[in-house]
Protein backbone atom coordinates (compact mmCIF):
# COMPACT_ATOMS: atom_id res chain seq x y z
CA UNK A 1 0.00 0.00 0.00
CA UNK A 2 1.31 3.24 -0.98
CA UNK A 3 2.63 5.72 1.96
CA UNK A 4 -0.07 8.17 0.46
CA UNK A 5 -2.96 6.59 1.20
CA UNK A 6 -3.77 7.74 4.42
CA UNK A 7 -3.79 11.39 2.76
CA UNK A 8 -7.31 13.29 2.84
CA UNK A 9 -8.77 14.23 -0.79
CA UNK A 10 -9.45 17.85 -1.33
CA UNK A 11 -11.36 18.06 -4.62
CA UNK A 12 -12.18 21.79 -5.94
CA UNK A 13 -14.05 22.54 -8.98
CA UNK A 14 -12.64 24.65 -11.77
CA UNK A 15 -16.51 25.58 -12.86
CA UNK A 16 -18.30 28.54 -11.11
CA UNK A 17 -15.43 29.90 -9.52
CA UNK A 18 -14.71 26.71 -7.30
CA UNK A 19 -18.68 27.04 -5.84
CA UNK A 20 -19.96 23.91 -7.30
CA UNK A 21 -17.26 21.52 -6.33
CA UNK A 22 -19.13 18.31 -7.68
CA UNK A 23 -19.02 19.51 -11.24
CA UNK A 24 -16.50 20.19 -13.52
CA UNK A 25 -13.10 19.38 -13.42
CA UNK A 26 -11.68 18.26 -10.06
CA UNK A 27 -8.36 19.18 -9.00
CA UNK A 28 -6.48 18.06 -5.74
CA UNK A 29 -3.88 20.06 -3.72
CA UNK A 30 -1.15 18.16 -2.03
CA UNK A 31 1.95 18.62 -0.35
CA UNK A 32 5.47 16.78 0.20
CA UNK A 33 8.54 17.12 1.28
CA UNK A 34 11.88 15.64 -0.70
CA UNK A 35 15.45 15.34 -0.47
CA UNK A 36 16.84 16.84 -3.35
CA UNK A 37 13.47 18.80 -5.75
CA UNK A 38 15.73 18.41 -8.97
CA UNK A 39 15.55 15.22 -8.20
CA UNK A 40 12.02 14.66 -7.35
CA UNK A 41 11.06 16.72 -10.52
CA UNK A 42 12.88 14.31 -12.27
CA UNK A 43 10.89 11.32 -11.09
CA UNK A 44 7.68 13.47 -11.11
CA UNK A 45 7.64 14.39 -14.66
CA UNK A 46 8.37 11.18 -16.17
CA UNK A 47 7.74 8.30 -14.43
CA UNK A 48 5.47 9.60 -11.85
CA UNK A 49 3.90 11.44 -14.56
CA UNK A 50 3.40 8.28 -16.58
CA UNK A 51 1.76 6.25 -13.78
CA UNK A 52 -0.37 9.37 -12.68
CA UNK A 53 -1.81 8.92 -16.40
CA UNK A 54 -2.31 5.85 -16.11
CA UNK A 55 -4.49 6.65 -13.19
CA UNK A 56 -6.11 8.81 -14.87
CA UNK A 57 -4.30 12.29 -14.00
CA UNK A 58 -4.49 15.06 -16.62
CA UNK A 59 -1.58 16.62 -15.40
CA UNK A 60 0.01 19.31 -12.16
CA UNK A 61 1.30 22.18 -11.46
CA UNK A 62 4.05 22.30 -8.89
CA UNK A 63 5.09 24.65 -6.09
CA UNK A 64 8.26 24.84 -4.49
CA UNK A 65 7.06 26.31 -0.84
CA UNK A 66 8.78 29.76 -0.20
CA UNK A 67 9.35 28.90 3.63
CA UNK A 68 10.52 25.52 3.50
CA UNK A 69 13.23 24.85 0.62
CA UNK A 70 12.72 21.01 1.03
CA UNK A 71 8.70 21.39 0.68
CA UNK A 72 6.49 21.30 -3.08
CA UNK A 73 3.37 21.74 -3.62
CA UNK A 74 1.03 19.94 -6.25
CA UNK A 75 -1.91 20.83 -8.06
CA UNK A 76 -3.49 18.10 -9.45
CA UNK A 77 -6.38 17.71 -12.54
CA UNK A 78 -7.81 14.56 -10.87
CA UNK A 79 -10.69 13.41 -9.81
CA UNK A 80 -11.37 11.06 -6.31
CA UNK A 81 -11.52 7.89 -8.09
CA UNK A 82 -7.97 8.45 -10.09
CA UNK A 83 -6.21 9.21 -6.64
CA UNK A 84 -7.92 6.53 -5.04
CA UNK A 85 -6.29 3.88 -7.28
CA UNK A 86 -3.35 6.11 -8.14
CA UNK A 87 -2.48 5.51 -4.00
CA UNK A 88 -3.03 1.76 -3.92
CA UNK A 89 -0.84 0.49 -6.86
CA UNK A 90 1.67 -1.20 -5.84
CA UNK A 91 4.17 0.32 -7.97
CA UNK A 92 3.71 3.85 -6.35
CA UNK A 93 5.91 3.29 -3.54
CA UNK A 94 9.02 2.53 -5.24
CA UNK A 95 8.38 5.69 -7.59
CA UNK A 96 8.01 7.91 -4.32
CA UNK A 97 11.11 6.64 -3.16
CA UNK A 98 13.38 7.00 -6.47
CA UNK A 99 11.84 10.75 -6.43
CA UNK A 100 13.07 11.21 -2.49
CA UNK A 101 9.81 11.95 -1.16
CA UNK A 102 10.58 12.34 2.64
CA UNK A 103 7.42 11.43 4.89
CA UNK A 104 4.16 10.95 3.40
CA UNK A 105 2.76 13.13 0.92
CA UNK A 106 -0.19 15.08 2.18
CA UNK A 107 -3.44 16.69 0.43
CA UNK A 108 -4.78 20.35 1.94
CA UNK A 109 -7.20 20.19 3.50
CA UNK A 110 -10.31 22.59 1.92
CA UNK A 111 -11.45 25.52 4.80
CA UNK A 112 -13.80 27.02 2.35
CA UNK A 113 -14.20 28.94 -1.00
CA UNK A 114 -15.01 32.58 -0.86
CA UNK A 115 -15.49 35.65 -3.70
CA UNK A 116 -12.99 38.22 -4.47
Amino acid sequence: MCACSGARIVLLSTTNGGRDRQEGNPMLLATTKVADVDRFIRIFSTKGADKRRLHGSNGATVFRDPSETDRVWAIFDWDAEGWKNFVSDPEVPAILQEAGHVGKPQAALLLGHYEA
